[in-house]
Formats: C-alpha cells, sequence, structure tokens
C-alpha cells in the first residue's frame, strides 16, 4: 500500500486499521501490546487455577471471609513515543511499497489505536543531521498533523556526522516521561556491521536503557532485496547512507555470499532486540503489513494469557 498522496492516503490508512486490523484482531481491545495495567479495580471472588494469588485483595477476603482478587485496569492517559528513522536507507524498496511507506503505516498503526484509548502520542523522526521532536499530543487531528510530517519528509541526504539508530533512541531514553509504550521502527542497520549474530549492536545498550522503564516494541523493515541479490550480472550497487558506490559482478559465488551474510544480519538484530527486552515484529515490503501486524498482536496476548495462567496455577 504506498502512501504518497497526502490526506486520501492517510484516511485510507485509517480505514485500514480500524476496520481491517480491528476486524483481524476480533474487536475491542486495550492495546498493541496487552499488559495487566497498573491502577487497581474492583475486587471479585479468586477462581483457583485462574488468578494469581499476588493479586488477593486480603482486606475484602478477610471481611467476608471468601477469598478475593482486585482486577488490574490499564493505565489512562499515557504517553506512547514513537521513533521513526527516515535515514537514507529507508528510503528503499522493491516490491509492493518503499520501506518509508511501512514507517508511516507502522507508526500510524499504533497512533490511531492508542488515539481511541486517549493516549497522548509523540514522535521523535531520525531524518538527516537532526533528530526532530514531534510533541505528544491526543487527538485524531494532532495524529494526522504527525503522520502528514512523516509523509513530507523530503528523501533522506547523505549527511557526515549524521546521528545514527543508536543516538536517536538515547534521546527518546532520556526523554523524561511517564511511563508507556515506546515503538522504535527501523531498519536496524549498523554503521558498522558484523557478522557475528553475539555481538552487540551499536543501539543494543541505549535500546535496554529505554525498556527499562518502558515497554517497547521494536518493528524491522526489511526489503526481500535485502535478503538476497538477483542473477543480473553485473551492476552498480551505492550505499545510501554513505553515497559509496561499487560495481559488482553477481556471480552465484557472490550472491551466497550475501544471502549468508545478511541472514546473519538478521540473526543478530533478533538476539539484540531479545537481549535488550523488546518486543520484535517484522515488516516485510513484499507481504500484507496489516495481517501481520494482526498475527504478532495475537502471539502477544496468547503468551500474556498463558504466563497469567501459568502464574496462578
Amino acid at each position: 500500500m504506498s502512501l504518497r498522496s497526502g490526506e486520501h492516503a492517510l484516511r485510507r490508512l485509517e480505514l485500514t486499521v480500524t476496520r481491517r486490523l480491528d476486524g483481524l484482531l476480533h474487536g475491542a481491545h486495550r492495546g498493541l501490546l496487552p499488559g495487566p495495567g497498573s491502577e487497581a479495580g474492583d475486587s471479585r471472588v479468586y477462581v483457583p487455577g485462574e488468578d494469581d494469588v499476588r493479586r488477593m485483595d486480603w482486606a475484602v477476603t478477610a471481611r467476608t471471609s471468601v477469598p478475593h482478587v482486585r482486577d488490574l485496569v490499564a493505565d489512562r492517559e499515557l504517553e506512547t513515543w514513537a521513533l521513526a528513522d527516515l535515514s537514507p536507507s529507508m528510503d528503499f524498496g522493491t516490491a509492493d511499497t518503499d520501506k518509508r511507506d511501512l514507517v508511516v503505516a507502522a507508526i500510524g498503526a499504533i497512533g490511531f489505536l492508542a488515539g481511541r484509548l486517549g493516549d497522548r502520542f509523540g514522535a521523535l523522526v531520525l531524518h538527516d543531521e537532526y533528530i526532530h521532536r514531534l510533541p505528544a499530543r491526543t487527538g485524531r487531528p494532532a495524529l494526522y498533523g504527525l503522520l502528514n510530517a512523516l509523509l513530507e519528509a523530503p528523501r533522506g541526504r547523505v549527511v557526515p556526522d549524521a546521528p545514527d539508530l543508536a543516538e536517536a533512541v538515547d534521546v527518546l531514553a532520556a526523554t523524561r516521561r511517564r511511563r508507556g509504550l515506546r515503538l522504535v521502527v527501523s531498519d536496524f542497520l549498523d554503521t558498522r556491521p558484523t557478522l557475528d549474530p553475539q555481538a552487540e549492536r551499536e543501539w543494543e545498550r541505549p535500546l535496554r536503557r529505554l525498556a527499562a522503564r518502558h515497554e517497547v516494541l521494536a518493528v524491522e523493515v526489511i526489503d526481500p532485496r535485502e535478503l538476497d541479490l538477483p542473477d543480473v550480472g553485473r551492476v552498480a550497487l551505492a550505499d545510501p547512507e554513505t553515497g559509496k558506490v561499487r560495481e559488482v559482478h553477481l556471480s552465484p559465488r557472490i550472491r551466497h555470499a550475501y544471502a549468508q551474510a545478511a541472514a546473519l544480519q538478521r540473526e543478530g538484530t533478533r538476539a539484540a532486540l531479545r537481549r535488550a527486552g523488546a518486543a520484535h515484529l517484522v515488516l516485510r515490503t513484499d507481504r500484507d503489513w496489516v495481517f501481520d501486524v494482526a498475527q504478532f498482536v495475537l502471539r502477544r496476548r496468547r503468551m500474556a494469557h498463558l504466563s497469567h495462567r501459568r502464574a496462578g496455577s
């Protein structure tokens, strides 16, 4: 789904989220990453094998002589912040859409869902030589303005000493806001790549600091051409981050080595996100992003339900 046509595209994105995504998620839901919340709710009778004994309401239990637990409800008026990576490597796409379009789609999906819960939504944008800040506000017009700013941002330029993803995550982590969801949408490509999947990534420590205080969802955006190269002979390959161009003959040996290196890079990203404590969602330019978001949410819900059942057993 291309998002190049301004307000019309944003309206179509909102309809996609509110109709199709809601349909795949089977109705009302509190948020993209389900959790127990932190505010105390009403007491109810304890159900053995289902409820967590750590939530026992001892005052009501003593008064009624019947075991009660106190439910937790989701936090209200939270702030959701997104980090949008619009560096030059995101201006790439060889399938149905560009990686940048998926950045806007992912942030739009979270934004429209968070807005229905009354959360404030803000963003940091990594673009050219700056890390731009779009303040957190509530309401549909504010979200439209934020998404439109992302759509209208020009293509990334090669800028010497431009801030990288690690610096942007550091800025996000240093923003002293109340706890909430933090969304990082990027391809997570390092400026100094390594083929060791267990090696620490440049952005890993800042992301770990961020996840120590907030719930973090990392959305990795990839294009199929970043995973393997076509059999087209000699081509000129350009590094969008540095502007360097190199001619390469894509022999079978080169293409095989490239595919192996790409697989190791992706495994390293998965491992680093797992060590940092971030939830990990992969969106591809050649796949249905709405379906992938829905499947991710459903998996998270099942995991949260199983964890709750195990804690109560």
